[in-house]
């Protein structure tokens, strides 16, 4: 089973894939842990690193390759980054979108960060903005497009462990006789 968990930063996806990857014994692939360790080994923080990645469109397409391959070579993962959904294509069973507002996720990562929460918020927005072009400039994805997303969850309204039991649930009571159709997703070569 292939399960992809995106959204922005700050959404939850780290807690909720790895919750995820838990509950149902499958391994967890992070490609926000992939990108900042590539970051870290160059000497960049994540939002240099991102500056860097918009002069140097190799940087997002050697970890967007990445992932696919490990969405179409491995089984029995959660892919977790903020294309995973796009990604995994039609190897993912199932896409979730998890999102907050952006004070929420700017105080979750002012935390996890240990900087001030509006430093935080303002640098997350102008990351976001940042990918969100390249993302249409190199695939012709537009990030903001959920319709192809099996669920979509504003984790500022549950906790960790709620958002869990519906994404759980959702798996589990999943059937195959009465699914009219997973969303299609055409790649570019590109990957």
């Amino acid at each position: 089973m292939l399960l992809t968990v995106s959204g922005p930063p700050g959404s939850g996806k780290s807690t909720t894939a790895a919750l995820l990857a838990d509950a149902f014994d499958l391994e967890h692939v992070s490609g926000g842990d992939i990108f900042r360790q590539l970051a870290d080994e160059r000497g960049y923080t994540p939002l240099e690193f991102n500056k860097l990645a918009e002069e140097n469109d190799q940087i997002d397409r050697d970890l967007d390759r990445r992932l696919r391959e490990i969405a179409v070579d491995e089984d029995d993962l959660v892919l977790e980054s903020r294309l995973a959904g796009w990604l995994a294509a039609e190897q993912a069973d199932f896409r979730f979108w998890l999102d907050a507002p952006p004070r929420v996720r700017g105080q979750r990562i002012a935390e996890r960060e240990e900087k001030a929460p509006e430093r935080a918020t303002e640098e997350t927005q102008a990351r976001e903005a940042s990918e969100a072009q390249r993302y249409e400039e190199y695939y012709g994805i537009d990030i903001r497009d959920l319709t192809i997303y099996d669920l979509s969850v504003n984790t500022a309204r549950w906790d960790p462990d709620s958002v869990l039991d519906m994404l759980v649930t959702a798996v589990e009571e999943y059937d195959a006789t009465a699914d009219e159709g997973q969303a299609q997703i055409a790649l570019d070569d590109e990957f």
